[in-house]
């Protein structure tokens, strides 16, 4: 059945898997085409170009590519930061990177940077920080839902800049909380960025709105 035709409420583990499947379905080429155009609307956001500090995930598997926006970030001359996780605790510390060199796997298979405190960022203390935020599938009133270990949820309750979620056309949804798997901890992204559309309020006037 398809995502669009669930009326009624469903468990989240369960919807996970749909949406991860759906995702996994589409054919290479087709989610390269998508992410291409992703990336180049992300990159002409209002908010990415004045923001000082990009604050993301780094994709894998059939996730929407993010290799693309780190290289125009660089360019830009923006700190880059990727996420280090806490498995303990389910919080994230980020680290600034200049290239994807010398990243190592974590025990859940994620990419990540050292464990080094020299290069430890701050999110509070950036003048203008950007994140680019992971997930399985978006709603148009920008929720989402992710992998289940709730280190993004945790980050956006505090963070003060922009985030920016990644979703192809196919897993936007109407509304995930119809669905029943909206809970009361969980904080909507400022922007969701498709290949053909940004979906949030005063999408021109980005620059500094969560």
């Amino acid at each position: 059945m398809a995502v669009g035709d669930w009326s009624t409420p469903l468990e989240k583990a369960k919807l996970r898997t749909v949406f991860r499947a759906k995702r996994d379905r589409m054919r290479t080429e087709l989610r390269a085409e998508a992410d291409v155009r992703i990336c180049q609307r992300v990159c002409n956001l209002p908010a990415f170009e004045a923001a000082d500090t990009l604050l993301s995930y780094l994709s894998m598997a059939s996730e929407v590519e993010t290799r693309n926006v780190l290289e125009a970030a660089w360019v830009a001359g923006k700190e880059v930061a990727l996420p280090r996780c806490n498995m303990a605790t389910h919080t994230m510390t980020w680290h600034r990177v200049s290239s994807l060199a010398g990243l190592a796997r974590s025990s859940f298979g994620v990419l990540e940077p050292p464990d080094d405190p020299a290069t430890l960022v701050d999110p509070l203390a950036a003048v203008s920080p950007l994140a680019i935020v992971p997930g399985l599938a978006y709603d148009r009133q920008r929720m989402r839902i992710g992998y289940g270990g709730g280190f993004y949820d945790r980050f956006l309750s505090e963070f003060p800049g922009v985030s920016v979620g990644l979703c192809r056309d196919e897993l936007v949804v109407e509304d995930l909380e119809a669905l029943g798997v909206v809970e009361p901890h969980d904080v909507p992204v400022a922007l969701v960025v498709t290949e053909h559309e940004v979906i949030g309020p005063h999408v021109d006037e980005a620059c500094g709105y969560r």
